[in-house]
């Protein structure tokens, strides 16, 4: 079939346009009932589709080429007036049905096209509307990605306002906890978790992956932390929050105590990062500060606890790297134990009897009995100082040695 075939019942549609339009306006309102005349106007529906049956038959008839823009600006309109996507997309199959319908019965009657060729002005018609369509998605989705990023921002801004503790009335905290999809009260616990690098996130999804669980969250990147205000429904959704932090967590992460009044949202950061540094610097542990009296003890006065740490172990710090390291590791990993020479010999894979000779070597080295409680207190505290430094880069050898057992 030739292009004046088509070209010529395209014309002859177009004398019928407005004929044309206001039939599939009322098909698309039978055969969608979302689609309300409250919503969308009949007005406007009705223009709607004079827009897309000109512009298409203008095309057909091969004078201007297909313009796109206007269903462009029909998807962003839908979009505005909080129409479904689903809903749209049915009104648009609707109306591309009943356009075939109107070519074929027109066809018929004025003989311009013979019924065994009408395939191909079906395939013709179909690019067309294909082209339509996307447009349309394309222009919705503008909009839906509009709305989500400046939801976003606007999450991230009260976010950053309870943060920084400042001062909001009892409305401000509703309209708060409404946009951050949180009751107004808690109980909420705060998290902070080191990044990588600046403005990488360090717990990528985490909002998702609490979600999947029944827990609701809101987040917020600053160049050091992520920082997360998290709603706990039930006792249980603390479990699963350390659960799926120590899961994903590369970096030292710290959970504050649960607060109630998001007002006090600024004093729980102080504590979820202060159980932060109470981990260790070069492990993703997660540290609960309510769980972790040590370490939030050691963790909460840095300069303090550097010159206790240095007191205490001071003498191990100045052995060889090898010797340093297997020696603080054995005390960790007996600590750990609750001071079981036995347990700490199973996790360490060696004898009983060489655990007992390296906290020998460290109780002569320090002066610290480890059967004194003092001494154990003493030795615990200066131990997690150790652990939450960064240890600098040294060109000392890093291999483990056993100078600490002969």
């Amino acid at each position: 079939m030739g292009d004046k075939e088509i070209s010529a019942l395209a014309t002859v549609l177009l004398e019928r346009v407005g004929e044309l339009a206001k039939e599939m306006a009322a098909r698309i309102r039978a055969g969608s009932r979302d689609y309300h005349y409250d919503v969308v106007p009949a007005e406007e529906l009705e223009e709607a589709c004079r827009a897309h049956l000109r512009n298409a038959l203008q095309a057909l008839t091969g004078q201007v080429r297909l313009d796109t823009e206007a269903a462009e600006r029909i998807g962003r309109r839908r979009a505005l007036q909080n129409v479904p996507l689903s809903t749209v997309m049915t009104a648009y199959r609707i109306g591309v049905k009943y356009f075939w319908e109107a070519a074929v019965a027109e066809a018929t009657r004025t003989s311009l096209v013979e019924s065994d060729k009408l395939v191909a002005v079906a395939s013709t018609m179909s690019e067309l509307q294909d082209s339509i369509t996307e447009a349309m998605v394309s222009g919705y989705h503008d909009v839906v990605a509009q709305r989500h990023l400046a939801s976003e921002h606007e999450r991230s801004a009260l976010v950053e306002a309870l943060l920084e503790g400042r001062s909001m009335d009892t409305d401000a905290v509703w309209s708060a906890a409404e946009v951050l999809g949180v009751p107004h009260t808690g109980p909420f616990t705060l998290v902070a978790a080191e990044v990588p690098e600046a403005g990488r996130q360090a717990l990528p999804e985490v909002a998702a992956l609490l979600s999947r669980r029944g827990i609701r969250s809101a987040w917020r990147l600053r160049p050091d932390l992520q920082l997360g205000i998290v709603y706990l429904r039930t006792p249980r959704d603390l479990d699963d929050l350390v659960e799926v932090l120590r899961h994903h967590a590369e970096q030292r992460v710290g959970v504050s105590p649960s607060y109630d009044n998001l007002c006090r949202t600024g004093d729980a950061l102080r504590f979820a990062k202060v159980a932060m540094r109470g981990g260790d610097a070069e492990s993703g542990t997660v540290t609960v500060f309510d769980d972790s009296p040590v370490a939030v003890s050691a963790a909460g006065a840095p300069d303090v606890m550097a010159r206790v740490a240095t007191n205490v172990l001071g003498p191990i710090e100045a052995l060889p790297v090898g010797e340093r390291e297997l020696l603080l590791d054995t005390l960790e990993v007996w600590i750990g134990c609750g001071g079981s020479a036995e347990e700490a010999a199973k996790r360490l894979y060696v004898h009983p009897n060489t655990v007992r000779m390296r906290l020998r070597r460290i109780a002569e080295r320090t002066g610290r009995s480890l059967t004194d409680p003092r001494g154990i207190t003493e030795l615990s505290l200066a131990l997690r100082a150790v652990r939450q430094t960064p240890k600098p880069l040294s060109s000392e050898s890093t291999s483990t040695t056993e100078t600490a057992d002969s």
